[in-house]
């Protein structure tokens, strides 16, 4: 039973190809599969990814039941999971092959450890599979296979040890041609700590040795509290002591008493003491310390009289004898069944820091959450690389986004920090000594969104909440209202770093990458984040160095996957669907006609709401032009495009990795691709310059034609995001705390403009009692997602670009994991 947890991911390529032939077919296939698991928000595909999949017909070696199921498992979907669908779409076929290949499967249920034993002791490390009958264990010190007695069994006996037992182990498990290895083992030989003939509590005459005779004990202590660890040890010569807390050296502490005064946060994790003299050298156990908050659970109630008005309200609450802690609420019955009227998020990420450290994994940790909130029906606003006043015009837009039930997510990837209980998010232009003045306090952001009377305020920080030494100002923020629907979800701890992991391609976040494999879980999002918690406490690079921490007050069973209502105010729901719309157009696909009869298309494609990729593609040319390039130039000072790789042939040259091209048929002819970044700082309408140069036949001089292209303002370049807004009241100590927002926008100002801007939108800018909400959206899911705009006149199966890059779940346990690899959010 243990093999049906694993993800499908477990399943070879061999075994899926099978498995897609089986589901390949109209009546009982992959369209009543991908029906049956939407039952299920996180795999649940929406109409454009329904259509990606029947279009597979039309390659030859495609299959829409593989693209499927490659889908359920990047959203990793288990084989129980996935064989309790085929049962309800009563493929008998596939049932069968698929459980007598999950028979077959081999898996590791116990690897070996790494162990530290002295000269003379019996060390057995121990290798456990589950799969077939008849599994085969072999084991290798090195590259060396194991013959003794014991080499071929699961247990691995070394005894006695000696120094040439020392080493990495390894152990293969094999069933006729198929094998999986388990991870390596590091055996160490060690001084001997206990008694012995040779070490006794006396050391006689010149007889060297050392004994530790008292362990420090792990223990639970409130913050405030004085700790104190004890490791005493016989020796000859008299020990020495050093003391390490995660691993780190304590260079203070050189006694065989650890005494710590006024423990916080920051004093929690191992503590291991090393006791060594001239000849010995021998480690105490580890000792796990866990500081909490201070305790109350001793102290007195004590009832105050508050005046004639408040005891009245109480004789009139609680009935007698009752104690008012006592009085509960009914829970909520199924008709009061919670929604939420719509879903709104913002997600930022900073990476291109002007004076602090860059970082990787927002982009990838963006892209990831955003794929996954568009899955739950949210309008995702996706920015990257934000500077000060950017980052305050989209929380101001966002704001205006939000209303009475709305759920408003905030999340947010780059370097902060902590100070008096206030998070502070910090931009890309923050000075060397940013203070908060410099920065936004993410608690002015919620006051701010309780004015809109949100049904679900849900903050998901993904950065370091260090203190900052050069920051010694208590921002106040406005007084916050009793809503009980606030949710904080810390990527760490208080006074703690959050890491990312450094890979090749692409990093992720190691938050974004345990979050990723829940959010979509239709339970109470504190529910929710406290599983995400505990899935990074058993991570071993993460333990002693980044928990997930939570902070909430709500109250009632609220989740992300909630369905969205919207009867009680439909005319606010459409004027969100539009200004959200509005802020995500795309340029319409045109065709340029040359003088020279080239006929060039321009496509483009949203990568996040303020980065583009633009490609060009020749359509047609004339017999007697033997070879030509239609490439991009020109572009405004405001975008940031990088010359090195603009107009390349692959979208991985051009510096997207998060956009691939799916396997679609499509004219063998080549595209090149420019990516434009930071399109929020666009201030007017974007133009460039479209440069054919080609060559004619039996003529070695190429000939160059320039067109100039206006496309408008696209995405959240609308937004004007570049300009202050405006604000009836200002603080020194706070970019947000104290802003007032008006009820309109940069939007309305531009929403006359619309038509102009974009000739996708014509109709906006004439009337808004013209749109509902099918004219805005499909579905937020559907619209929400990177695509390509292409040629109705040239294509009828226009090639998409859809994102699917992912640093997959799995691993993160893998044992090729370094700490060495990580690296923090936090630049002080």
């Amino acid at each position: 039973m243990e093999n049906w947890k694993m993800s499908m991911g477990s399943l070879s390529g061999e075994v899926l190809n099978k498995l897609s032939n089986m589901l390949d077919n109209a009546t009982c296939g992959w369209r009543q599969l991908a029906s049956a698991v939407a039952e299920q928000p996180q795999f649940r595909c929406s109409e454009k990814e329904l259509t990606s999949c029947s279009l597979q017909v039309l390659n030859s070696a495609g299959s829409p039941a593989r693209t499927l199921l490659a889908w359920l498992s990047d959203r990793h979907c288990t084989l129980d999971f996935l064989l309790h669908y085929l049962r309800k779409i009563d493929h008998r076929e596939a049932v069968q092959f698929l459980t007598a290949t999950v028979s077959e499967l081999i898996r590791i249920t116990t690897h070996p450890q790494s162990l530290q034993a002295s000269p003379g002791s019996r060390v057995v490390l121990s290798c456990r599979a589950s799969g077939p009958p008849g599994l085969g264990y072999q084991w290798f010190r090195g590259k060396e296979e194991m013959v003794n007695e014991t080499g071929t069994s699961p247990e691995l006996v070394l005894c006695p040890l000696s120094p040439t037992h020392q080493g990495h182990y390894i152990c293969r498990i094999n069933h006729g041609e198929k094998c999986l290895f388990s991870h390596w083992a590091h055996v160490r030989l060690v001084q001997s700590t206990g008694s012995s003939a040779d070490c006794s509590s006396l050391f006689p005459g010149s007889v060297s040795g050392l004994s530790v005779i008292e362990q420090p004990q792990s223990q639970a202590a409130s913050e405030g509290d004085t700790l104190v660890l004890r490791c005493k040890a016989e020796a000859n010569p008299p020990a020495q002591y050093e003391w390490y807390h995660n691993k780190v050296l304590l260079p203070q502490e050189k006694t065989c008493i650890l005494k710590i005064q006024c423990v916080t946060t920051e004093h929690r994790g191992q503590y291991r003491c090393k006791v060594f003299n001239l000849y010995h050298e021998a480690w105490s156990d580890n000792a796990t310390v866990s500081i909490g908050p201070s305790s109350v659970t001793d102290a007195t109630w004590v009832e105050v009289d508050r005046g004639s008005e408040l005891q009245e309200v109480h004789r009139s609450t609680f009935g007698p004898g009752i104690h008012p802690m006592q009085q509960m609420v009914d829970p909520p019955s199924a008709a009061n069944k919670v929604y939420a009227t719509d879903k709104v998020a913002l997600l930022m990420g900073n990476m291109n820091y002007h004076h602090h450290t860059q970082l990787c994994a927002p982009i990838s940790d963006v892209h990831e959450l955003t794929n996954l909130l568009r899955q739950m029906d949210f309008k995702v606003v996706s920015l990257l690389d934000l500077n000060w006043q950017e980052m305050h015009s989209a929380v101001t837009e966002f704001l205006l986004l939000l209303d009475k039930g709305v759920y408003g997510l905030l999340y947010f990837a780059g370097h902060g920090y902590e100070n008096y209980g206030n998070s502070f998010m910090v931009p890309i232009d923050a000075p060397a000594s940013y203070t908060s003045e410099h920065c936004l306090c993410v608690q002015n952001i919620l006051t701010k969104m309780q004015e809109k009377e949100t049904g679900l305020n849900v903050f998901l920080l993904d950065m370091c909440r260090k203190r900052n030494p050069n920051d010694d100002v208590i921002v106040q923020p406005g007084p916050l209202k009793v809503t009980a629907n606030i949710v904080f979800g810390y990527a760490t701890c208080v006074d703690a770093k959050a890491y990312e992991v450094k890979r090749d391609d692409v990093s992720n976040g190691i938050f974004i990458n345990f979050l990723k494999q829940r959010v979509c879980e239709d339970e109470k999002v504190t529910v929710m984040l406290d599983r995400v918690g505990e899935d990074m406490g058993r991570c071993a690079i993460t333990r002693g160095r980044q928990a997930l921490e939570l902070r909430s007050n709500l109250s009632e069973r609220r989740a992300l996957t909630d369905q969205i209502q919207t009867s009680d105010c439909s005319a606010s729901y459409s004027a969100r669907n539009l200004q959200w719309a509005v802020s995500h157009v795309l340029p319409e696909s045109r065709c340029i006609q040359f003088d020279c009869g080239v006929k060039v298309q321009l496509g483009f494609a949203a990568e996040f709401s303020n980065v583009m990729v633009i490609y060009t593609r020749t359509l047609e040319k004339p017999k007697e032009i033997v070879s030509c390039s239609a490439q991009l130039t020109d572009f405004p000072v405001d975008v940031d495009v990088d010359l090195k790789t603009s107009n390349q042939e692959t979208l991985l040259e051009a510096g997207c990795l998060l956009l691939i091209k799916e396997e679609l048929p499509s004219p063998d002819v080549p595209s090149l691709y420019t990516r434009l970044r930071s399109l929020q700082r666009l201030r007017r309408e974007l133009t460039f310059t479209v440069c054919l140069q080609y060559t004619y036949a039996n003529m070695d001089e190429e000939v160059e034609e320039r067109l100039p292209v206006t496309v408008g303002k696209p995405l959240v370049s609308k937004l004007n995001l570049h300009e202050p807004r405006p604000s009836r009241n200002s603080s020194t100590y706070s970019s947000v705390s104290s802003c007032n927002y008006p009820g309109s926008s940069s939007f309305v100002e531009e929403f006359a403009s619309v038509a102009s801007a974009s000739n996708t939108w014509p109709d906006y800018a004439q009337t808004c009692s013209k749109v509902s909400n099918a004219d805005v959206l499909i579905s937020s899911r559907s619209a929400n997602v990177p695509e390509e705009t292409d040629c109705p006149e040239k294509f009828s199966a226009p090639q998409r670009l859809v994102a699917s890059k992912s640093l997959p779940y799995s691993q993160m346990n893998d044992a090729n994991y370094k700490f060495s690899d990580m690296y923090n959010f936090h630049s002080f």
